[in-house]
C-alpha cells in the first residue's frame, strides 16, 4: 500500500467525520434537511443502481455457440475391488 493511498484513506474518514457532524447538528437543530438530504441521496443512488443493473441485463449481447455440445465421457466405471469391502 503506498503513501498516497493511506492520504486517501484518511481524507476519506475526515470527511466522514465532517459530514457526520453536519448531520447532527442539523438533527439537534430539528432541520428538516437534515434528514431530507440523506434519505433523498440514499434513495437516488439505490434507484441508479437498480436502473444500471436493468440496463446491463437489457443489453447484454448473447451470441449462440457455433457447435452443438458433444457428451462427455461416461462415468468411470467402478473397479471391481471396489465392491468387495
Amino acid at each position: 500500500m503506498t503513501d498516497s493511498t493511506r492520504v486517501q484513506g484518511g481524507l476519506i474518514c475526515a470527511a466522514v467525520i465532517v459530514l457526520a457532524l453536519a448531520f447532527v447538528a442539523g438533527l439537534l437543530q430539528e432541520s428538516y434537511w437534515a434528514l431530507a438530504v440523506p434519505v433523498a441521496l440514499a434513495v437516488a443512488f439505490v434507484l441508479g443502481l437498480t436502473f444500471w443493473v436493468g440496463w446491463t441485463i437489457a443489453t447484454i449481447r448473447v451470441e449462440p455457440e457455433d457447435s452443438a455440445e458433444e457428451p462427455g465421457d461416461p462415468a468411470p466405471a467402478a473397479s471391481p475391488d471396489a465392491d468387495s469391502n
